[in-house]
């Protein structure tokens, strides 16, 4: 009886490593097309039937299978910020900010790759570029201790102040729903019962509602977050990006000139550039307060309403763009960003806008994308992801042994003592109320006389168009208040505009309180 020798682990491997050889010299000799799972194609170009002239084959799984995954190319759209576009890049700290946070990006000369995505709000993926509207402004960066995403916009604030009314505000801005078309009186329905909105309705309608392109546009955090350092103190912070390009918004007559040409023109011009080699770049500031200094002002400085005016900025780092991604789909319409998304010496803060976006942007991402959205490749941090999240659809973490739960003494997985959250004091009841400070129309005009002539020209045209499409008298007066309560001078030029009555709209405004 012949002896049969077994191949040893070490010919195992080999013996794979030569297959694998031969099989990638065949395939770069000529390349082929095949289906998903790898074998070659015989017919791309005719169906298997019964005969010539009978029906198709269900046997033919060439075909079966390109309808299957034609039939589901799209994943669900983006509710909001559908209509985007993205590059990757890098960005290099210039200052050491130890003294502030212990994320270790922020070391001086530190260079992190990221990737951003701009894109409108409202409008659908096929929407123009030219939508008045704020633009997204996120970045991701792929730190040495797992992804921060700073999801920002073009504009330093936002509409409301607590995200419990997000889900209205949206739905009274989208399409209506029995016409399937925007309007106006809709959105102003909602606004005349939110007069925060005051100060971001006036910049959206300013001529900063509609950014040149990309990036010739600044951007924002919006919210206040926390550094954190080492010793576990925190500070609050605000980051915004500006541009080296500079600045640069369409008046309301270029708008139609440029999207008579196209409705692609901020992607074509991002492109473009980099493909040019004219990098687009932009500074990365901060402006920071310590917390006993938040009641010093009278405003809530953790409003995402409001701007903090007088704090001085800093600039910390500088962000240039130099790669356009090698497929739309995978990059820029899968990169899943969260401000939930942080790193040891970030945290977010109590602002209440920004405490519902850490729970739905990434309960969206993980409806429209998949569980297992942070292992695809745009997602995907630089460091091991090491934890007991398991199985769901499209796992590819390679998980393995028996260990699937924490803590353990078979395979120790500790936690990380300096990523512990930091200490918030507390006082007071659980309660239902608005903030204390709410100083809804105060920023709103100082906005509006900081203004150019021109500029301010322009608001007033852009706003009172939308304006006088609102028929019903109640809402009409009740947005020109909130405006001449701002300024009583952008009121009336509004309220002259429209054809309203001074009189009325002056008692109005008289008696609403900021």
């Amino acid at each position: 009886m012949k002896t049969r020798h077994f191949p040893t682990g070490r010919m195992v491997a080999c013996s794979l490593t030569l297959a694998v050889g031969l099989m990638a010299m065949i395939n770069g000799a000529k390349a082929q097309l095949t289906k998903d799972n790898g074998a070659p194609v015989g017919d791309n170009q005719n169906s298997q039937t019964a005969g010539p002239n009978g029906p198709v084959l269900l046997q033919d799984v060439h075909l079966v299978q390109k309808l299957q995954r034609f039939d589901r190319e799209r994943i669900p759209e983006r509710v909001v910020h559908a209509r985007g576009t993205g590059a990757h890049g890098s960005f290099t700290a210039t200052e050491d900010l130890g003294e502030l946070t212990q994320a270790k990006l922020f070391s001086k000369g530190k260079v992190t790759p990221v990737f951003v995505r701009f894109s409108t709000v409202i409008g659908g993926a096929g929407s123009t570029e030219t939508a008045r509207d704020p633009r997204g402004f996120a970045t991701k960066f792929y730190t040495e201790e797992g992804n921060w995403d700073l999801v920002g916009n073009n504009l330093p604030i936002f509409f409301i102040r607590d995200a419990i009314k997000f889900p209205d505000m949206i739905h009274s801005l989208k399409p209506d729903p029995v016409t399937n078309t925007g309007d106006p009186q809709r959105a102003f329905d909602f606004f005349s019962h939110i007069p925060e909105a005051t100060h971001m309705l006036t910049r959206v309608y300013s001529n900063y509602g509609v950014p040149a392109n990309y990036r010739e546009m600044n951007g924002s955090s919006v919210h206040a977050y926390k550094f954190v350092n080492a010793k576990g103190a925190y500070t609050y912070v605000k980051f915004a990006w500006k541009s080296r390009q500079g600045e640069r918004n369409l008046r309301p007559a270029e708008i139609g000139a440029v999207q008579a040409r196209t409705t692609n023109h901020a992607t074509s011009d991002l492109y473009e550039a980099i493909g040019k080699g004219q990098f687009p770049t932009w500074d990365l500031t901060i402006q920071t307060l310590k917390p006993e200094d938040l009641d010093k002002f009278d405003f809530d400085p953790l409003d995402a309403t409001k701007v903090w005016t007088g704090v001085p900025e800093r600039k910390i780092g500088t962000m240039v763009l130099n790669r356009v991604p090698d497929n739309f789909f995978e990059s820029t319409e899968q990169v899943a960003l969260a401000p939930g998304n942080v790193v040891p010496g970030i945290e977010p803060s109590e602002d209440r806008m920004l405490q519902g976006r850490l729970f739905s942007y990434n309960d969206t991402q993980i409806h429209r994308v998949g569980t297992n959205y942070q292992s695809l490749p745009i997602n995907r941090p630089l460091v091991p992801v090491r934890n007991h999240q398991q199985d769901g659809a499209a796992n590819i973490s390679g998980r393995t042994g028996s260990v699937n739960y924490e803590p353990s003494r078979l395979a120790p997985l500790p936690a990380s003592p300096h990523a512990r959250a930091s200490a918030l004091p507390l006082r007071g009841a659980t309660q239902q109320q608005g903030i204390a400070k709410t100083l809804n129309f105060r920023q709103a005009g100082e906005f509006y006389r900081s203004l150019s002539k021109q500029d301010q020209d322009d608001l007033i045209a852009n706003l009172s168009g939308d304006l006088k499409r609102v028929s019903n008298k109640d809402i009409l007066h009740t947005m020109l208040s909130h405006f001449w309560k701002a300024d009583a001078g952008y009121g009336q030029r509004l309220v002259k505009a429209v054809g309203a009555d001074a009189d009325t709209i002056a008692r109005l405004a008289a008696a609403l309180k900021e």
